[in-house]
C-alpha cells in the first residue's frame, strides 16, 4: 500500500504546485511606458505582490496588450482577464458613468475625493455591479486638454471643423460636436498613426498620455483647456472576483483603495515636468477661455440629464460639493 500512498502523495503535490503556478491576476491597460497607467499598475503589482506572498501573482500588461478599453471590459465579464483600467469607456457600460464626461464638473482632486465618497461608491459602483464589473478602488487618468495641427484652440469655435480623435464613450463625442469639432471614437493604440498621418488633426488627452504616446513629436499646438477630468477605475468581473481564494481577494482590494495616494501625488507632480516637455519639443501652448467653453456646454448637460435617467440628482450633488 505504501507505493499506492506515495503515488498519490506525489500526485496531488504536482496538482497542488501546478494549482499555485496558475494563480496569476492579469492587469490590462492601454497606458504606454511613462504614462500614469503604467506607473499606477506598476506600483500596484509591486504592492500586491509583496503582500500576496506567492498566494497569487500581479502581472501587468499595458501598451494595449491584452486589447484596446472595450475589449479589456469583454474580457473582464469572460474572466481572460482579471484586471483592468478603464476610464472614459465605463460610460459605454453604465449611462450614469457619463457624469464624468460632463465638461468642468470635477474642480481638483479634493472635490473628486468628496464626489467619490458622496456619489461613485453609494450610485455609481452598484450600477458597474449590474454590468457583471466590479470597480476596487477608483484612480485617476487625468484633466484633459486638446492638441491638434491646424490653429491654437481659446476658444469652442476655433474647433470648428477640426478631426478630433475621442476615446470610446458617446458624451465625449457629442460634447465636441456640440463645440463645432468632428469627432471621430478611435482606440488609443491608433492615434499616433491617424496623427502622424493627417487622418485625425487632434486629439484630447492628460499630459501623461499625451507624453508617454508621443504625441508632441506629431502636433503643434496644446491648448490647456482642462475641458474634462476622468477618473481611472481599478475593475474585475465580478464573476471571476468571486472564484479567486477571500484572502486574495482582500489584499488586491486594500493594496488598490490604498494606491489612491501614491496616484493622486504621482499625477500631481509629473503636471509640471510633462507640460515643459510638450513645450521643449517645440509645440505652442496657449490658455483656453475656459469660461467660452462652459458656456458652450450648458447644452450637453441638459441632454444628458434629459436622457439618462437619475444622472440630475448626481450632478447637481457632484457641483454642490465643490470648495
Amino acid at each position: 500500500m505504501k507505493p499506492v500512498k506515495l503515488s498519490v502523495l506525489f500526485a496531488a503535490a504536482l496538482f497542488s504546485g501546478a494549482a499555485v503556478a496558475q494563480v496569476e491576476i492579469k492587469l490590462g491597460h492601454v497606458g504606454e511606458p511613462g504614462s500614469l497607467f503604467q506607473k499606477s499598475a506598476d506600483e500596484f503589482a509591486k504592492r500586491a505582490n509583496e503582500k500576496l506572498a506567492g498566494k497569487a501573482k500581479v502581472v501587468a500588461f499595458g501598451s494595449s496588450q491584452l486589447g484596446g478599453d472595450k475589449e479589456l471590459m469583454q474580457k473582464l465579464k469572460l474572466g481572460t482577464v482579471e484586471l483592468a483600467i478603464p476610464s472614459t469607456v465605463m460610460s459605454s457600460e453604465s449611462d450614469l458613468f457619463g457624469i464624468f464626461e460632463m465638461p468642468y464638473l470635477v474642480k481638483d482632486r479634493k472635490h473628486m475625493q468628496a464626489i467619490e465618497k458622496e456619489v461613485f461608491w453609494p450610485k455609481l459602483a452598484p450600477e458597474a455591479e449590474k454590468k457583471g464589473l466590479k470597480v476596487l478602488a477608483v484612480w485617476e487618468n487625468g484633466f484633459r486638454h486638446i492638441t491638434n495641427n491646424r490653429r491654437p484652440i481659446k476658444v469652442p469655435g476655433n474647433l470648428e471643423g477640426i478631426k478630433l480623435r475621442v476615446p470610446e464613450g458617446k458624451w465625449r463625442v457629442k460634447m465636441f460636436q456640440a463645440y463645432g469639432a468632428n469627432p471621430s471614437p478611435m482606440k488609443f493604440s491608433e492615434v499616433f498613426t491617424a496623427l502622424q498621418t493627417g487622418v485625425m488633426d487632434g486629439q484630447e488627452n492628460p499630459f501623461s498620455q499625451i507624453v508617454s504616446a508621443k504625441f508632441q513629436e506629431v502636433q503643434k499646438y496644446l491648448s490647456l483647456t482642462g475641458h474634462v477630468y476622468t477618473p481611472a477605475y481599478l475593475t474585475t468581473g465580478s464573476k471571476k472576483w468571486a472564484s479567486l481564494p477571500a484572502d486574495v481577494r482582500k489584499t488586491l482590494e486594500g493594496v488598490a483603495k490604498d494606491m489612491q495616494k501614491y496616484v493622486y501625488a504621482t499625477a500631481e507632480k509629473d503636471e509640471t515636468e510633462l507640460l515643459a516637455k510638450i513645450k521643449a519639443a517645440g509645440v505652442t501652448v496657449n490658455e483656453a477661455d475656459k469660461q467660452a467653453f462652459v458656456a458652450a456646454s450648458r447644452n450637453i448637460y441638459q441632454e444628458f440629464s434629459k436622457e439618462v435617467k437619475g444622472s440630475k440628482e448626481l450632478i447637481d450633488k457632484a457641483l454642490s460639493l465643490a470648495k
